[in-house]
């Protein structure tokens, strides 16, 4: 950043990045050498020098990656492309959370520009990787500040668009959702084959002499053996028998308690159909293989239709509040996930005893259709559980007298460091007792720890649902008071009936056409 009027992000250690380019540049030449010296085959140096290039030119890109802007726009520039974005086609500026899986979970913050025909551009730089970044923070003032001077922002605050926010977007699930409909459907397609071989395998007679050579494979045949020697594996891998000469096969890949009770040295009798071992008996041990049924097939492709049901959900609750603003939370998909598992527990045992006679069994349609009934009431008490409430005011200020009797102790949290919040240590405000409210970082029963509230520095400013910029810490059906605490914003977070109840004791009141409330 060199001045007021401009804000200039490049990339750091750029000394590094220009020496893992120059790497690059080495391996590709590298792997250029070695297949020209070995006529187009490939060997490890090769692949070595690829692998070096593709890090130089990520770097490459890394290195040479900019983004300025001044009074005029936004430009973008990388090793491939450039683009300038006036303020006049951005509507806003984004913050763009995610969580990275590394060792440890971690917390990536991009700035995304929000164009006025709909479009979203994010912006390579600037990147942070932790939730408290002076440098990200600062640059994302300054952007703001600009757009505010030479553009005209939809919103007043910095919108944080996160996997709990209704502008992430459903495509994500959806996909998900297809996927898992089409495993469901690939393995529901074997259900009548495996249920046809598993009728041939319990209705298969011993071979006798009388019986053809075209139709041995269809019918029990024994052959003698001898164990070798065993090998023993670990639990979740397949543990191996193998045979004196190699007769009539080399191994045979069995459980870990069957290597474990077989001993090298042991006559065995191999029971075969259809070319197949499907059973090795011993003066002491029976082991047979595990032919799966139709029945575990059917459970299977089930499990896969319900699994899918979950993004489904994701995905349509998104649809269902898209009016909503991008950064407000959406209600969470748990209630349906509640209503799947109930699914789970007629359906799963109903796909189990009936995998082929699901629409001809009276019994499975009578146990169908009692299970969808019962459903349905899930799907509905789920759908109604995710709503998403208005927040509103209390509308008056007196205290009520049920709270003056005892002391009540409500969850409740101000996100903000104040000196009746010392670091956000207050998980509770307690109420009544003969006492003024406080913050509290316990539940109850006594006010040890308290810090009561300073109900003269505040005034209500506006009543809202949760924000992406709120945190994770905040569930997602509570609501949040934004309160002016002597000129500073302080943000009040509880559920919803408790926070009005807060509020009333408070003495805060809000205009009701203050009150921020989602469309129908």
């Amino acid at each position: 950043m060199t001045d007021v009027g401009e804000v200039r992000c490049r990339a750091h250690q750029k000394r590094t990045l220009w020496f893992f380019v120059g790497l690059g540049a080495v391996g590709a030449a590298l792997a250029v050498a070695r297949i020209a010296y070995r006529g187009g085959l490939p060997d490890l140096w090769t692949f070595l020098g690829t692998l070096i290039a593709l890090v130089g030119m990520l770097c490459l890109h890394a290195v040479t990656v900019r983004v300025d802007a001044d009074a005029y726009g936004v430009r973008i520039r990388t090793v491939l492309r450039r683009r300038s974005l006036p303020w006049s086609d951005i509507a806003d500026l984004r913050v763009r959370l995610k969580y990275a899986t590394t060792p440890r979970v971690q917390e990536t913050r991009r700035v995304s520009l929000l164009l006025r025909d709909g479009r979203e551009q994010l912006l390579p730089l600037p990147h942070s990787w932790s939730p408290d970044d002076p440098d990200f923070d600062g640059t994302l003032a300054a952007l703001r500040a600009l757009h505010s001077r030479y553009g005209a922002p939809e919103s007043n605050h910095v919108p944080v668009i996160s996997a709990r926010t209704v502008g992430r977007g459903w495509a994500g699930s959806l996909s998900l959702c297809v996927l898992l409909l089409a495993a469901a459907a690939v393995t529901a397609v074997f259900v009548p084959h495996t249920a046809s071989q598993e009728r041939e395998w319990r209705s298969a007679a011993p071979c006798t002499a009388e019986t053809p050579a075209a139709e041995r494979g269809e019918c029990l045949s024994t052959q003698p053996a001898v164990i070798a020697r065993t090998e023993v594996r670990q639990p979740k891998q397949s543990s191996w028998l193998y045979f004196s000469d190699s007769r009539p096969l080399r191994r045979l890949g069995v459980s870990r308690e069957a290597a474990q009770e077989f001993q090298p040295g042991d006559k065995v009798q191999l029971t075969l159909w259809r070319g197949q071992v499907r059973e090795v008996a011993g003066s002491g041990h029976v082991w047979r293989e595990h032919i799966p049924g139709a029945g575990d097939l059917a459970v299977i492709a089930a499990g896969f239709a319900l699994a899918a049901g979950y993004p489904a959900v994701q995905a349509l609750l998104r649809l269902r509040w898209r009016r909503l603003p991008d950064d407000d939370i959406l209600p969470s998909a748990l209630p349906f996930a509640g209503a799947l598992v109930g699914t789970a527990l007629w359906l799963l045992p109903l796909c189990y005893l009936h995998p082929t006679t699901l629409f001809t069994s009276r019994t499975a349609i009578s146990w169908a259709a009692a299970g969808a009934l019962a459903s349905s009431g899930l799907f509905v008490g789920a759908w109604r559980a995710t709503r998403v409430r208005r927040p509103t005011d209390s509308g008056t200020p007196e205290k009520s007298e049920e709270t003056g009797q005892e002391e009540v102790f409500l969850a409740a949290r101000f996100l903000e460091h104040t000196d009746y919040n010392p670091y956000g240590f207050g998980t509770h405000i307690v109420l009544g007792g003969g006492g003024p409210p406080a913050v509290t970082p316990h539940p109850g029963p006594d006010r040890f720890a308290a810090k009561p509230i300073p109900t003269e520095r505040l005034t209500l400013r506006d009543l809202r649902r949760p924000r992406g910029s709120d945190g994770d810490t905040v569930p997602r059906s509570w609501h949040i008071a934004e309160l002016d605490d002597a000129g500073t914003l302080v943000r009040l977070a509880a559920a919803p009936a408790d926070l009005t109840r807060i509020l009333r004791e408070l003495g805060l009141t809000l205009p009701s056409s203050r009150v921020t409330s989602p469309p129908r």
